[in-house]
């Protein structure tokens, strides 16, 4: 068996704690993943892994290799790619998250922009409005919007994007517009589930806020199906920037208490800690900053 693959399937198993999963991160089979683990056992002399019905755990061995393991593997994987990229460029997988609206909106677009100057560059986009846990789902990068709370992993902005207030001209001709934050109480809102708040919508500057409660008949767990539904004339809805685009270029929506800044957020790139990035990661993070500013969406 090859050191490399047997180390890689026991850093995989390791980190998820469990066979199967590792044998995905790795697109090989169960079997293989745990045949790859007893061969490096068997060449080390020592037991990793204590293996039990419900999961697998570390013995003192095993922490200390994989204190040391992952850092080991991706030095490898970054010299072998340097010197593979000097001569053809890019190359393999690069494996990517982000949330369902900003990545249909952008993210997919700005890995086609990226792959037209690295052909031999595949992506695998995976779109999901909860935070995927990046090292059991083998993800290299993620693009997410507000606050990144885990501390395992390091975090890049690339800009920052506001939430606004709008309704359709209809819904405004047969309800009125709201006049202070106070009055949305008394409107038709529809509720993005996805926010922090969903009900307590914050306009103004953040040390002196205006907290809302709302409500209405409508409740998603999509910004875009938020932006359909107030461009039916079905009530008012409180969405990021980006997703507004083409309905406010278009007049079909129109922005309320324009001198309430809505809540402001940030578009982070982040990946895990403790590793080193691949350099063609880096380059699609590299670019990314480029590409959201000149996509002009937040």
């Amino acid at each position: 068996m090859d050191l490399i693959d047997e180390l890689k399937a026991f850093v995989a198993t390791a980190q998820t704690g469990s066979f199967t999963a590792a044998a995905g991160q790795m697109g090989v089979s169960n079997r293989l993943t745990s045949k790859y683990v007893a061969e490096l056992e068997a060449r080390l002399g020592v037991r990793l892994l204590q293996r039990t019905t419900r999961k697998v755990g570390l013995t003192p061995a095993g922490e200390d290799l994989l204190a040391r393991a992952p850092a080991i593997l991706d030095d490898l994987d970054a010299l072998i790619g340097e010197v593979t990229e000097r001569s053809r460029g890019f190359t393999g997988v690069i494996r990517v998250s982000a949330s369902v609206t900003f990545g249909e909106i952008w993210v997919a677009g700005m890995l086609e922009r990226f792959g037209r100057a690295n052909p031999a560059l595949s992506f695998d986009l995976r779109l999901s409005d909860r935070h995927v846990d990046l090292a059991t789902e083998g993800i290299d990068v993620a693009f997410r919007l507000g606050r990144i709370d885990t501390q395992s992993l390091k975090a890049r902005k690339l800009g920052s994007f506001r939430s606004v207030l709008v309704a359709s001209p209809a819904y405004l001709a047969r309800c009125g517009a709201p006049g202070v934050p106070a009055d949305l109480a008394g409107h038709d809102c529809i509720i993005d589930t996805n926010r922090r708040t969903p009900r307590r919508w914050r306009l103004g500057p953040e040390d002196a806020a205006d907290a809302v409660a709302v409500q209405g008949r409508f409740q998603v767990n999509s910004a875009r199906a938020a932006v359909d539904l107030a461009t039916k004339g079905l009530g008012i809805a409180y969405v990021p920037r980006f997703a507004l685009t083409k309905a406010l270029t278009s007049g079909a929506l129109v922005p309320l208490l324009a001198d309430h800044a809505g809540e402001a957020g940030t578009l982070s790139a982040v990946y895990l800690e403790g590793r080193v990035l691949p350099r063609k990661v880096r380059a699609l993070i590299d670019f990314a900053v480029e590409d959201i500013r000149v996509a002009g969406i937040l």
